[in-house]
């Protein structure tokens, strides 16, 4: 495994939730990671990308406010802070790491992936 995510959990509306995502046997400090979701019987879809050096970020228009990408290098760690969550954010969260140094929303540009972590919220 070299993307593990965790922080996934059920919360109520409104709450707040940070994922992490711990790369092992590699490092991928000059590749931009992203986070995409995956809802029960939806397309994965893309959430936020942070490029390799933290200066850019983007994030899907559904999220934007509400989550912020972030990644420390000197960790091998991405993460994702989740607030004012929503039952439409419940889904599986992946996190990625992509073959480029920016920012990229594209799935096929990410060459390894984290095995999910489920967040449930509820109304």
């Amino acid at each position: 495994v070299q993307l593990q995510a965790s922080g996934g959990g059920l919360v109520q509306a409104g709450a707040s939730l940070r994922l992490s995502c711990v790369a092992s046997k590699r490092t991928f400090r000059n590749n931009s990671m992203g986070w995409f979701r995956q809802a029960p019987g939806k397309e994965r879809e893309f959430v936020a990308t942070i490029g390799w050096n933290s200066i850019s970020t983007d994030y899907a228009d559904s999220v934007k406010g509400r989550f912020t990408i972030s990644r420390d290098n000197a960790k091998d760690t991405l993460y994702l802070q989740m607030n004012s969550l929503k039952p439409e954010d419940t889904a599986v969260y992946y996190c990625a790491a992509s073959l480029y140094s920016a920012t990229t929303r594209t799935r096929n540009t990410y060459r390894y992936w984290g095995q999910g972590t489920l967040v449930t919220v509820s109304s």
